[in-house]
């Protein structure tokens, strides 16, 4: 953990009188999978849409490697090597799950109105190209041999994979990832969780929002814990166990276990 992928500095936004984020600054180095945790209300998710760019801070910076990204729009930041996943997906229900994976890069020649009649020949070999890359990402997340399948009529944990396929088709450097395990089955909550820590050896930084402490303290290290929309814990994942704040307000069970 010597190189910073992502950082913010007092990073702060309120909606009104409610300060949602309040001047956080915490490191995010390469390599890890690092969990932020917190109780319902902390503001880990809005923390989240201001790194992602959903939401634009009041006051404060965000960093990704040595360049200035606050306030950018999401799709700038996907295109920088930055992803993130819904706690809730939401694929295009009608369409198939390849077709879902086969959206996600951007800058494809079919996007532009004249690019079906300009350039039929280079659009239909990015296809192609786009495609074999898709069912190789839909394999690698096993939904491979649901790639036909329309997207609605998959399973909740099935669609928390479609949704890492799509963020991957853009080769990010850093995934956020919004509460992966919830709502999904013991099975493909292994699942994802394999397939996570494989990407994490491949070179894939993850910072992880998950309320199920066991996830956080077997596969998240370090970790960040949030209350009241500033950090009050950033350390290991073993220095976390042993922290009596935490201890007392979210880790009780997963220490007395």
């Amino acid at each position: 953990m010597d190189e910073l992928i992502l950082a913010t500095e007092d990073l702060s936004l309120s909606f009104g009188p409610v300060k949602a984020v309040d001047t956080v600054s915490l490191k995010v180095w390469r390599g890890t999978i690092t969990g932020l945790i917190g109780p319902n209300g902390a503001g880990k998710s809005t923390l989240f849409n201001l790194l992602t760019g959903a939401l634009k801070p009041d006051t404060g910076t965000v960093r990704l490697e040595e360049q200035d990204i606050t306030g950018m729009s999401p799709d700038r930041l996907f295109a920088l090597g930055l992803g993130r996943t819904f706690q809730i997906p939401r694929p295009f229900a009608r369409m198939s799950v390849l077709e879902n994976v086969m959206l996600a890069p951007m800058g494809q020649i079919g996007e532009h109105i004249a690019g079906p009649f300009l350039f039929r020949g280079r659009m239909r070999a990015q296809e192609r190209r786009i495609r074999d890359k898709a069912l190789d990402v839909l394999d690698f997340v096993t939904l491979g041999p649901l790639a036909d399948h329309p997207a609605g009529q998959i399973s909740g944990g099935q669609m928390k994979l479609l949704e890492l396929a799509r963020v991957l088709m853009g080769d990010p450097k850093l995934i956020l990832l919004d509460e992966p395990a919830a709502g999904v089955n013991p099975v493909l909550t292994e699942t994802l969780i394999g397939k996570i820590e494989e990407l994490n050896r491949q070179g894939k930084t993850f910072v992880i929002i998950e309320h199920d402490m066991d996830f956080v303290m077997r596969h998240c290290d370090p970790v960040i814990a949030l209350a009241e929309g500033r950090v009050i814990f950033e350390g290991s994942s073993d220095d976390a166990l042993a922290n009596p704040v935490l201890l007392d307000a979210y880790l009780g069970a997963t220490a007395d276990g």
